[in-house]
């Protein structure tokens, strides 16, 4: 802004020098004129000819002068988009505390960073002039769109005047706001009633406690001022920190373009360098092969990662289950406990919320359910109604107290930490089940190639999702809103649950006789692993393409250490 000031100073220096010169040259050149034949006459050519050239060398100069005042005075006009760039960019500054550089800025551009009337209005607010702010509504309305605007602008002018004669102890005056002003507008009576409630308040912190408001001052007249902005046009007043806010898309879109990205890059500008394009680096994401244990002697069914992400859970064909513990430095694994007793193959593993207790359930043929105390290794609990039921699946209720199973033989059954059957529903033949955070719905994928959504306490339950062929297997992301599928024949799909919508299909994995388990994996879930028969493993990034392969049958992927 300096060099821009200097240029400014410059130039009017150079036209006022220029102006001076020309008024000079007029009057010599006129001189001259006036006088020449008695000059040619008395004194001879010779003066005539030196005054002739003078004459001519002045005549040059006015015309040279001429066409840089005039190239002084032609501005570039600017186009639209820089018009914005250039109001975008005196928001901030201004935002800032550099008034004076935003005058210069807007000056030199030719540009208005806002109408003056929204500009006053602006002002008013900020100095708590509300009568005054009122007035400029009225300036404002012929240049809104909106004629309903007007109303909800001064419910929120008058709100912020109300609560400000309270916390100063004016309680006449708030009453004749809320009556005289506020309930005429007949807009938002339901907030009307809660500001009445407000009289009751007997000190100022009471107030701004029950208000979730600031207090009189500076920042709940911003956060004001920041409510009103978004009626009024951006031609008018500009939205609030709106370049902030492009520039928290641009980084979030370039968090969504990066391809490896498995970082904790959040909205926050301070976080991130706006000179370079994100870009995360192939060796932050888990395409490669840490470690092999070799410890179980046969096939290895199931793997999952305790909640806290410690811990490893395996399942095998040998009847073992395998408790691994998880170094965050190095991702090594290392051996912690083995747990045996189960008579059949391990074919899928849950851990309870708090990672205390982890159960065990077998194949097709297995009746029976073990659970263990991971921290003793003691089994607590081997459950088994009866020898005819198929236990295949199991999940638990967010309250870590109860667990809901299943299988495809028609058992459904909600039960306690000792086993004992606390509700059933009957003639469910399940092939997966997912406790929801409410604690109430329990979603089951079944043999009619749907999800449906059953609640135990009122014993309702509703259809979600509905496939064309077999659902094998569901994992739900943290926050229960999509629903990752490994479907028969069809690879992967994602739904989400809440609009019961199927958005994406993922391709590659071949899925037949086993059943192939998938997961959410990485920062904010952004990745999907999915396990395949033919030996590898794919994971995704969002809607990108494959990532990787690796030989694998059940994804899993640690909740803190992302990098596994």
């Amino acid at each position: 802004m300096q060099a821009n000031g200097a240029g400014q100073g410059q130039e009017s220096s150079e036209l006022s020098c220029l102006n001076s010169a020309q008024n000079g040259e007029s009057s010599s050149a006129g001189g001259t004129h006036s006088n020449g034949l008695l000059s040619g006459t008395d004194n001879g050519n010779s003066v005539g000819t030196s005054n002739g050239s003078s004459i001519g060398t002045s005549s040059a100069a006015s015309t040279a002068s001429g066409s840089e005042v005039g190239s002084l005075k032609k501005k570039k006009r600017l186009s639209q988009a820089e018009e914005d760039v250039i109001r975008l960019i005196g928001q901030h500054l201004h935002g800032l505390g550099l008034n004076q550089t935003v005058d210069l800025l807007m000056q030199e551009s030719g540009c208005r960073l806002e109408h003056p009337s929204a500009t006053k209005f602006r002002n008013h607010v900020m100095e708590g002039e509300w009568d005054k702010a009122e007035n400029d509504l009225n300036e404002l309305r012929a240049l809104m769109h909106s004629p309903n605007a007007i109303v909800r602008m001064k419910f929120l002018l008058l709100q912020q005047k109300y609560l400000e004669y309270l916390e100063d102890g004016k309680v006449l005056e708030a009453l004749q706001v809320l009556r005289g002003e506020l309930t005429p507008l007949k807009y938002n009576t339901d907030r009307i009633h809660v500001l009445s409630g407000y009289l009751m308040c007997s000190h100022a912190e009471d107030l701004r406690a029950k208000a979730e408001w600031e207090g009189k001052g500076t920042a709940s007249r911003c956060r004001l001022l920041d409510k009103l902005q978004t009626y009024l046009p951006p031609s008018v007043m500009l939205p609030p920190r709106r370049l902030h806010t492009l520039l928290r898309q641009a980084v979030e879109l370039q968090r969504d373009r990066c391809l490896y990205h498995n970082t904790k890059l959040d909205s926050n500008l301070d976080s991130v360098s706006l000179l370079l394009d994100h870009v995360c680096s192939r060796k932050q994401f888990p395409c490669y092969t840490q470690q092999i244990l070799t410890e179980h002697c046969n096939e290895v069914w199931f793997c999952k990662f305790s909640n806290d992400g410690t811990k490893l859970a395996t399942g095998s064909k040998d009847t073992t289950v395998i408790i691994w513990q998880v170094d965050p430095e190095s991702h090594q694994v290392k051996l912690l406990r083995t747990l045996e007793g189960h008579a059949y193959g391990v074919s899928y593993l849950a851990w309870s919320p708090d990672d205390t207790y982890l159960i065990a359930c077998g194949p097709d043929d297995c009746s029976e359910l073990w659970l263990w105390n991971v921290q003793t290794g003691e089994l607590r609990t081997k459950m088994s109604q009866s020898h005819e039921d198929s236990l295949t699946s199991v999940a638990w209720n967010p309250d870590g107290k109860r667990f809901v199973t299943g299988g495809q033989r028609g058992q459904f059954y909600q039960c306690d930490l000792d086993g004992n059957l606390l509700d059933s529903w009957e003639g469910v033949r399940v092939q997966c089940l997912w406790c929801l955070s409410d604690g109430r719905t329990v979603l089951a994928s079944d043999t009619h190639q749907r999800i449906r959504g059953y609640n135990f306490e009122d014993l309702t339950d509703r259809n979600i999702v509905q496939e064309d062929h077999p659902i094998m297997s569901f994992t739900v992301s943290k926050n229960g809103r999509l629903a990752l599928l490994n479907v028969a024949t069809q690879g992967v799909h994602l739904w989400d649950l809440q609009d019961r919508v199927l958005v994406r299909k993922y391709q590659g994995v071949t899925q037949g006789f086993y059943t192939i388990h998938s997961c959410f994996g990485g920062h904010n879930e952004d990745f999907i692993a999915s396990g395949s028969e033919v030996v590898h493993s794919i994971s995704y990034h969002g809607d990108l393409a494959p990532q990787h392969q690796l030989p694998w049958r059940c994804s899993s992927t640690a909740s803190v250490t992302m990098e596994m």
